[in-house]
């Protein structure tokens, strides 16, 4: 498994992160390695000790090219080769010492305010331009990012099971208002999905669905909701809100999980413009040490973690609501095989042509736009939220 998520780019830090602090340590598939952006702008990611005292790098000094050891000077570029030795190159200037040195180092591009990564073997493919990444016409973006004590399948899994839905957000969001003094919303088994239908297409599965009041010729059935291999949801959440969420392995048993949210403002209302995409890190925990549970992500990531650090999956007892679950497992043996076999797995782009913004079908695009009346319990609240509604509510003043 950690062969094929070799194979794609890797979110690894919002770039507004490393502007706060220009060196950082990060863990991703299950490697332990320091990312960081020298003074020319440049950013690396290379292993995160130095070859020298193994000297974590975290603590390291960003120089005009590369990254220094503070610890004897060591230097090194962003591919991890060492380019300097200070007092080796003193005492024996003829020396080549530097050139046996290299610390493993990996390619790293800046997107839409996300820095990825790619650690696969080279030459890299091209990172997707994902169409929300690219959105410029009068958006704001936030992202929220989490650290979560679980596998990374379980939280991509979560995106093949619609039937969750109503349950996890509906019945039991009911039950969380009533804990909080509202009253408990009425509620019939069989009254969310109907059916369920999955469709592999070149970026990963479309998944369908008649539920609620609606048909099989309706969107949600008709267009479908795409979930992107091997590990991101693509969703459009109605009201100018776009989502993508990457679940990203930083080992078997724990996940780095971006939620990105591209806000598209009504003609009306002049979104200011972003230096930079602002983020957040959510704990899956509440001041007491328990899960939370108030809002739509927090109430996903809830049962990702319930579920435990990796899910026994021998002792499952699987139904109708997971087929989709099923056939994403099969897609997953089936392109691992590939990698084995020397090839590319689905997904990965290699031709430019292929990777020129690119827009995914998506049920609800016809949706209402962005208003004043968004709704608030799909995340944390956030500054940007805030100034949202602050924008919506003075622009429905003037008019």
């Amino acid at each position: 498994m950690g062969e094929l998520m070799r194979r794609y780019w890797q979110p690894v830090a919002p770039a507004a992160e490393l502007e706060e602090a220009p060196v950082k340590e990060v863990r991703l598939l299950s490697e332990d390695l320091v990312l960081y952006k020298d003074r020319s702008g440049s950013y690396g990611l290379i292993g995160r000790f130095c070859a020298h005292r193994r000297v974590n790098l975290a603590y390291g000094i960003p120089e005009e090219h590369g990254l220094r050891c503070m610890y004897h000077g060591w230097l090194y570029d962003e591919t991890g080769q060492c380019t300097e030795q200070p007092f080796e190159e003193t005492v024996r200037p003829e020396s080549r010492f530097k050139d046996k040195i290299k610390l493993p180092g990996y390619p790293v591009q800046e997107m839409g305010g996300i820095l990825f990564a790619y650690l696969g073997p080279l030459p890299a493919p091209l990172l997707p331009k994902w169409e929300y990444l690219l959105m410029g016409d009068n958006v704001l973006r936030e992202m929220f990012v989490s650290e979560l004590p679980c596998n990374w399948l379980q939280c991509q899994e979560n995106s093949l099971d619609p039937v969750h839905l109503e349950w996890l957000h509906g019945y039991y969001g009911s039950y969380v208002a009533e804990r909080h003094g509202g009253p408990l919303a009425s509620f019939k088994t069989g009254s969310g999905h109907k059916k369920i239908g999955f469709d592999v297409f070149e970026h990963g599965v479309i998944k369908r669905r008649v539920w609620g009041k609606t048909t099989e010729e309706d969107e949600p059935w008709k267009v479908g909701h795409p979930v992107l291999f091997p590990n991101i949801l693509h969703n459009y959440a109605g009201q100018g809100r776009y989502f993508l969420q990457y679940r990203v392995p930083i080992d078997d048993e724990n996940t780095w999980h971006l939620d990105y949210i591209c806000y598209s403002l009504p003609p009306e209302v002049e979104a200011p413009p972003q230096e930079s995409v602002p983020y957040q890190y959510v704990s899956p925990y509440n001041a007491q040490g328990r899960l939370r549970f108030e809002d739509v992500l927090s109430q996903d990531m809830m049962v990702w973690v319930a579920q435990g650090a990796s899910m026994d999956r021998t002792q499952e007892r699987l139904g109708e609501s997971d087929v989709g679950i099923i056939l994403f497992r099969k897609l997953l043996e089936e392109q691992m095989a590939i990698v084995e076999d020397g090839g590319d797995p689905m997904a990965v782009i290699r031709d430019p042509v292929k990777n020129d913004a690119l827009a995914i079908p998506q049920e609800g695009r016809g949706y209402i736009p962005l208003t004043a009346n968004m709704a608030n319990g799909a995340r944390p609240p956030s500054a940007t939220t805030d100034l949202i509604m602050d924008l919506l509510a003075k622009a429905s003043q003037v008019s």
